[in-house]
């Protein structure tokens, strides 16, 4: 005869079977226009067979999860999301449906509880094979993750911008203070550096002096 308590800890655990809370996840596809994503969950199931074997099957696709992205007060960082990313899936504990389609505060459009279908995508985790290398441990940066590109705040030092591939600012700039640079400045088409000035004797100054 099964003790009764094993019987209860059988029935709680064929509950908490039924219960997500969150699984790491790979993006499948991203919907920018919706801010949603299709998403794998990185961890298979168990399921037991006629015979009474386990064996691991994939859960199915996790559909239309809005992808988090740092925002507030009316500003958003944003970033690519391309498959193959890894990310976070959080499932609510209601149905999100009504407030997905509409916002604001709604009514639960079904009474499932923790269900798969209502999860939302942390991006930026990392399983080991994926983790980026030379995370600064002094500075924030914005940064590629391969390390060659970056925006780089330190407490202690200025902001340095490290860009190979050029840096384009489209807006008028104001600077208060000095400007230094050790290459040319060019504006338009005339250069600091090289530039020329007519003078009296119909030739020209020559390039400046250092």
């Amino acid at each position: 005869m099964i003790d009764p308590l094993e019987w209860v800890s059988i029935a709680l655990g064929g509950l908490q079977s039924k219960l997500w809370t969150a699984l790491p996840g790979i993006i499948q596809s991203f919907d920018a226009s919706a801010m949603a994503c299709v998403v794998q969950p990185a961890i298979q199931a168990l399921v037991r067979d006629e015979s009474g074997a386990l064996t691991s099957v994939d859960l199915p696709l996790l559909l239309d999860c809005p992808a988090q992205f740092p925002a507030g007060g009316g500003c958003t960082l944003t970033f690519p999301v391309k498959p193959g990313d890894e990310c976070l899936v959080v499932f609510s504990s209601r149905c999100i449906d009504a407030w997905w389609q509409s916002g604001g505060i709604q009514a639960q459009a079904e009474l499932r509880m923790h269900d798969l279908s209502d999860g939302f995508a942390l991006l930026g985790f990392r399983s080991q094979p994926r983790v980026i290398g030379a995370i600064s441990t002094t500075s924030a940066q914005l940064r590629s993750d391969d390390g060659s590109t970056f925006i780089e705040v330190s407490p202690d030092g200025p902001v340095a911008i490290t860009a190979p591939g050029g840096l384009t600012i489209n807006a008028d700039v104001t600077v208060i203070g000095q400007v230094h640079t050790t290459g040319d400045l060019v504006s338009g088409t005339v250069s600091v550096q090289h530039h020329t000035h007519p003078d009296a004797q119909g030739g020209n100054t020559g390039e400046p002096n250092a």
